[in-house]
């Protein structure tokens, strides 16, 4: 994995007009606080990793969202971390620069972040999800991306506990990663729209 990824550029390009300079100083700060850490798009949203995730970043239509993997692990000094959040909104809504702790401190957060991992120590269980009777939890990391995409985590969420069952049960059933991953996007796609499982033959 290369240290920057053009994938990453592209995704920059296509977002809002407020968006591009939050996420391009992001980005930058990321890499001062370690030329360690690589990028990688995961669930159609920037990652920085090393030995596995240590942050990510998101563009919505409004705001971005910058978030630590292990945000639950860290010691927050500045008080900085937004605790009722998930991962992926560590920082809360980011509307513009202004709304970004100093620079030097988030660099010392993101180098918290990366010290965890060089350091094997795993992240906290994530609390299941009962869907139904048969205790179906929601992966983590459909979770993951849900957090990701605002509009298909408010469908997901209104969803039946049986058209929630549908979408996990096919994302489980991929005998590979890569046929998962396509699995997951055309699932963050169709629940963005609304759309269950099966509702080509509706």
């Amino acid at each position: 994995m290369e240290q920057y990824d053009s994938s990453v550029d592209a995704y920059i390009a296509k977002s809002a007009d407020f968006a591009k300079p939050i996420l391009t100083h992001l980005r930058d700060l990321v890499h001062r606080a370690s030329s360690e850490i690589k990028e990688t798009m995961k669930w159609s949203s920037p990652f920085f990793d090393h030995e596995g995730p240590v942050c990510q970043m998101a563009a919505f239509n409004k705001h971005c969202a910058f978030g630590f993997w292990k945000a639950a692990l860290l010691n927050d000094p500045y008080q900085i971390l937004n605790q009722e959040a998930d991962t992926a909104g560590s920082l809360g809504r980011i509307t513009s620069l202004a709304d970004l702790p100093e620079d030097e401190i988030l660099i010392q957060y993101i180098q918290q972040a990366l010290l965890l991992n060089k350091e094997g120590i795993k992240a906290p269980s994530r609390p299941k999800t009962l869907l139904d009777k048969n205790e179906l939890s929601v992966p983590p990391y459909l979770t993951e991306a849900l957090n990701q995409h605002h509009d298909a985590k408010e469908h997901f969420e209104k969803f039946s506990p049986s058209q929630k069952k549908e979408y996990i049960t096919w994302l489980e059933d991929a005998k590979t990663e890569s046929t998962r991953l396509k699995r997951l996007n055309t699932t963050i796609e169709w629940i963005s729209e609304g759309k269950i499982r099966h509702w080509k033959y509706k």
